[in-house]
């Protein structure tokens, strides 16, 4: 995610980071050049005029403008709940530490590096932040054992690797310790279901997420958009030629920047938890995350993440 202030003045045409410039220049320049050479041959084919006027493109123009604005909202709208799904998994996150080490007896706080795992509350506290990540990577398609592993030990981290849903592993892990804490009398069977009901928010979040990433928009849906702005903005010049002259190359310019533009800013946060600039900034949630159960646990937490370049991942 872009992490930066709004610029003022010119220097708003000089940004390049977090643009969608680098996405749609090709196109761009493709049809500025197609736009200088219609303007050059005053809108003519060899010996053949091409009498296509402004009319159709009036007509054309504001649905397209529409359907366009209504797509990139479904999309942001997909954005949008992503990142509530995620202040969903902080939150109940943060909950479950906090009922662990208020609702669950134990043997006070330890270090989980000295062995604090063996404290059935640093466990599952430690546990959470683990499941963050699992849900990361699970949305990414990449290995959670590098940040998983300081979470789990040993044995729990290499049974997790046999899981294809490995956050689901680690809720099963945690209701397990939840049974096991209500056997030995650590905590009442009413106070368990309260911890109970944060794990099933957790796992309900986690089944939001998949849904979000596995139904896109519809594609047919897309392609019909996508192909009708390419299409008008390479045909425009024939429509502007005429009327406009050698301004027609600058004009094209905006116009197509504008619908070229608006299409891959649909494209790209269609799917938010990827890698891109504008993608949700997952890793800083989860270090986020990480630095509040640590602590919880009495544990040294990590520093917060950083933009790098503008760029907070």
């Amino acid at each position: 995610m872009i992490v930066r202030n709004r610029p003022s003045g010119l220097k708003i045409f000089l940004l390049w980071r977090g643009s969608i410039l680098p996405r749609i220049g090709p196109a761009l320049l493709l049809n500025v050049v197609i736009a200088v050479l219609v303007t050059l041959a005053h809108g003519s084919l060899g010996a053949l005029k091409i009498p296509i006027g402004t009319v159709p493109f009036s007509l054309i123009g504001l649905p397209l403008a529409i359907f366009l604005g209504f797509r990139n909202s479904a999309a942001y709208d997909r954005f949008w709940e992503a990142r509530k799904l995620w202040g969903e998994v902080i939150l109940r996150a943060r909950g479950l530490a906090r009922q662990c080490q208020s609702l669950i007896d134990g043997d006070g706080p330890a270090d989980h590096r000295r062995g604090g795992l063996d404290d059935l509350r640093v466990r599952m506290t430690l546990r959470a932040a683990a499941f963050a990540h699992a849900l990361r990577h699970q949305l990414r398609n990449t290995d959670p054992q590098p940040d998983t592993r300081p979470y789990l030990c040993e044995a729990e981290s290499q049974a997790m690797q046999g899981f294809s849903n490995k956050p689901h592993f680690l809720l099963l892990r945690m209701g397990a310790d939840l049974q096991e804490a209500v056997k030995s009398g650590r905590v009442e069977p009413c106070l368990a279901a309260n911890v109970d009901d944060t794990l099933s928010a957790l796992g309900g979040a986690a089944a939001a997420c998949e849904r979000i990433r596995g139904t896109p928009i519809p594609f047919a849906y897309t392609l019909l958009l996508h192909r009708t702005a390419y299409l008008y903005c390479y045909l425009l010049p024939f429509g502007l030629v005429d009327s406009i002259g050698f301004m027609t190359p600058f004009v094209v310019l905006i116009i197509a920047y504008t619908f070229f533009g608006l299409d891959a800013l649909g494209d790209e946060i269609e799917e938010p938890f990827g890698l891109e600039p504008n993608d949700l900034p997952l890793e800083a949630l989860c270090r986020a995350l990480e630095i509040d159960l640590r602590e919880s646990v009495g544990d040294t937490a990590p520093p917060p993440l950083q933009p790098v370049d503008y760029c907070l991942r």
